[in-house]
């Protein structure tokens, strides 16, 4: 398949981006891994007018920290997560780099970007999933200058649907919360699939090992990634950790969810697919 006609837009800065998205007007599309446009514009389940390529704009495929907490740069690959150092992306935040090897196959993991991937608001994208359990805020830019942070919570409104404007960028990804029980999990019928339900949860452990709180995230329920209130409420009330307390958490989720059904599978399926995938990833965040 090729794409229907467009044409293509290279931004030197983030300032000039913005001048073009604002310029060019709604039928626009930013481009940086492609690893999810190019296939829906192959396929003409996209067909913008105008491309504006971000890859060369400076300062923003950087990973760092300071006082606000762990910062990703939105052209950051999800390569450079999953092989950062512990310099770079610690004990702390160890979920974020290993949540990467559920992302596709090597070469989109190459290509694709961490600000792509919440950009395009695939509700089973582990990106998008792990932003909403840790509370990520996401600052974007717009015209004039214009600096505005989104959090997690509220980016994401439907299918592919997200609260950034026509004529705003993501300059930078903050998670401010070290988060050294969590883990991610999913199932997909193949390897590098996207995935058919996807878990993650964020563990607060005391020094003896029991269970004080924690939060759970599911994707793939629903049209976004979505937190799990009646899950979270039993850890809430604590508990030895173990098969009981994390069976109790999984059969919440399960009773709480509506997914829906598709050909992956039906609404019944995936409610005992979040079952099963959030007892998984509360041993592997126990484990961590």
């Amino acid at each position: 398949m090729k794409p229907a006609a467009f044409t293509y837009h290279r931004a030197r800065d983030v300032d000039g981006a913005v001048d073009l998205l604002t310029e060019l007007g709604d039928d626009t599309k930013i481009i940086a891994g492609g690893q999810s446009l190019v296939p829906m514009m192959n396929f003409r389940l996209a067909r913008p007018a105008h491309l504006v390529d971000v890859t060369a704009l400076p300062g923003l495929s950087t990973i760092s920290t300071d006082e606000e907490g762990l910062h990703i740069g939105p052209l950051t690959t999800h390569r450079a997560v999953e092989t950062a150092p512990d310099s770079l992306i610690g004990h702390d935040h160890a979920v974020l780099r290993e949540a990467m090897a559920w992302v596709g196959h090597l070469p989109i993991r190459t290509l694709g970007t961490v600000g792509g991937s919440l950009a395009h608001g695939d509700a089973t994208a582990e990106w998008c999933l792990l932003a909403v359990l840790l509370d990520a805020r996401v600052v974007v830019r717009g015209p004039g200058g214009a600096q505005r942070t989104i959090e997690a919570a509220d980016l994401f409104l439907g299918f592919y649907m997200t609260t950034l404007a026509p004529d705003e960028i993501i300059v930078d990804v903050v998670f401010p919360k070290p988060a050294p029980h969590s883990a991610l999990t999913e199932f997909a019928e193949r390897a590098g699939d996207f995935a058919a339900v996807a878990a993650a949860v964020d563990l607060d452990l005391a020094v003896d090992g029991t269970v004080r709180g924690g939060r759970v995230a599911l994707g793939g329920v629903a049209p976004v990634p979505v937190r799990v209130p009646e899950a979270e409420a039993v850890l809430q009330d604590g508990g030895t950790v173990g098969p009981e307390l994390f069976a109790a958490c999984a059969e919440a989720a399960e009773a709480a969810i509506d997914p829906p059904s598709d050909a992956d599978g039906s609404s019944d399926y995936r409610r005992v697919l979040a079952r099963t995938l959030i007892v998984r990833a509360c041993e592997e965040a126990v484990a961590r």
